[in-house]
């Protein structure tokens, strides 16, 4: 690969994570932990984990859902939830941790395992970090198994593609949950 083709690929993906790192929008999953006040109000300050369902409760708002929601969502039902007892309630809520946001990597990979998404992360950076393809992998049978709600996917992903730079479409995002298998 030439020079100049190299220096347009790495220009090209720079592009495509700045472009979508504008857009993205961090939505809280299982096991996160949130820190969560309400100004002038002492006793509803809280550290809280999302539970395995997705769920918290929190004094006076009761349960309810927040995995799939935004910090700005989560906010406004708090907001409206509190808005019965306190007098225009405002609320903060701080991602404390990210440790629902976990992807697995098994087969044939040098380092199989969970790992956690700190920023918004493709295949081709999550099998860096689980150290790269052992010899023996099927790099262009590697499939990415995702739930959504009821229903599971298998989603194909051939290395060689992205590797060469070409079908960088194809080099999907992860979401929390993913499972990256290399046969």
């Amino acid at each position: 690969m030439s020079f100049l083709i190299r220096i347009v690929l790495l220009s090209t993906i720079f592009f495509i994570q700045t472009a979508r790192a504008d857009s993205y929008q961090y939505m809280v999953n299982s096991g996160d932990i949130l820190d969560i006040s309400v100004w002038n109000e002492e006793a509803l300050q809280q550290e809280l984990r999302v539970l395995p369902d997705g769920s918290i409760s929190f004094p006076l708002a009761g349960n309810f859902q927040v995995a799939g929601k935004s910090i700005d969502q989560i906010e406004a039902i708090l907001k409206e939830r509190l808005a019965e007892y306190i007098a225009d309630p405002v609320v903060n809520i701080s991602v404390k941790s990210v440790e629902g946001n976990a992807i697995y990597v098994i087969g044939q990979v040098k380092k199989p395992g969970q790992f956690v998404m700190y920023q918004p992360m493709d295949v081709m950076q999550m099998l860096s970090l689980a150290g790269g393809l052992t010899a023996f992998a099927k790099a262009n049978d590697i499939v990415i198994l995702r739930r959504n709600g009821n229903k599971s996917e298998s989603i194909e992903f051939e290395y060689s593609d992205a590797e060469d730079g070409d079908k960088l479409e194809n080099n999907h995002l992860l979401q929390s949950g993913d499972v990256i298998v290399v046969p």
